[in-house]
């Protein structure tokens, strides 16, 4: 039993070995370009309505000799109106799927980087007005907030530190359709559920801001179920045509990629592959350093 438990060790501890000269580099070779993908980003235009009302009331009771005099005072302030802004922000929901396209790749190696910084909370319009009227002063103009799309500046910043490039992604449109069409013949219809997505990207470099790549993606899903026209509900599957919709996008954002800057493409399963006649040299060249 004993000799069996250290024939097991010895195994565990080959794997290991074999795994982590697989993780290294060979001695005196150059380690790959390591990235960092950003969550997409995106601005809003938003409306905020606000209200601000003071009020003060006093008064008070007097006796003389001609009587009782009673006194009252009272003043308000209301102001209100529309206040709109520019909300920047990422979404996190389609990165994953691109990291994991990297990943899979292996020509790249894949670093987290920071979060984006929006900085400091703002007053709300109602709260500035609020206090330029108790106080009577012009409130101060709100400090420069850190801006999403402003890359260089994020790169200076530190949000990527470790990372030879940034693959920076903006939303260009997300849009869900909803629609029912009818069966020719039958008293059946289908709902389609369907989510289309376009991001832009741009590979940059760390240490030069030189853009080494430059392309639009688009990712796609949908969910299309049969009901009668008896006023069946059918939910359609949202996590699902989410979840094609990211896969789709990284194979676009990967493939692009590749293209770009002479990246091998991951191969495809043996059930997948098919053998061509001729087929081209292929070449190996990888143009990122």
């Amino acid at each position: 039993m004993n000799q069996f438990f250290k024939g097991a060790l010895a195994s565990v501890s080959a794997l290991l070995l074999c795994q982590a000269a697989w993780a290294q580099p060979a001695p005196g070779s150059k380690p790959p370009p390591s990235v960092v993908v950003t969550d997409l980003a995106y601005t809003r235009e938003v409306a905020q309505y606000f209200e601000v009302a003071t009020a003060k009331s006093s008064g008070g009771v007097s006796a003389n000799q001609h009587g009782i005099v009673g006194t009252h005072q009272s003043s308000g302030t209301y102001v209100a109106g529309t206040y709109n802004y520019v909300e920047q922000r990422e979404l996190g929901s389609f990165s994953n799927d691109i990291k994991g396209a990297i990943l899979k790749g292996g020509a790249l190696r894949l670093i987290q980087g920071k979060r984006f910084d929006a900085g400091a909370p703002q007053l709300t319009k109602a709260e500035q007005v609020l206090n330029q009227v108790q106080t009577g002063k012009m409130a101060a103009p709100p400090a420069r907030q850190p801006e999403v799309h402003d890359i260089v500046a994020r790169i200076k910043k530190g949000e990527f530190n470790g990372a030879d490039y940034v693959l920076f992604g903006t939303l260009s449109s997300l849009q869900f359709r909803d629609s029912l069409s009818p069966l020719q013949g039958t008293n059946s219809l289908t709902h389609q559920f369907t989510l289309d997505l376009v991001a832009d990207f741009s590979l940059i470099s760390t240490k030069t801001f030189e853009i080494r790549a430059s392309f639009s993606a688009q990712g796609a899903g949908g969910d299309t179920k049969l009901i009668s026209s008896r006023g069946d509900v059918m939910p359609p599957n949202r996590g699902k045509v989410i979840r094609e919709t990211s896969q789709s996008l990284a194979a676009s954002v990967y493939q692009q990629l590749a293209d770009q800057v002479g990246l091998e493409l991951p191969e495809a399963p043996a059930a997948e592959r098919q053998a061509p006649a001729r087929q081209a040299p292929r070449s190996e060249t990888t143009i990122l350093r």
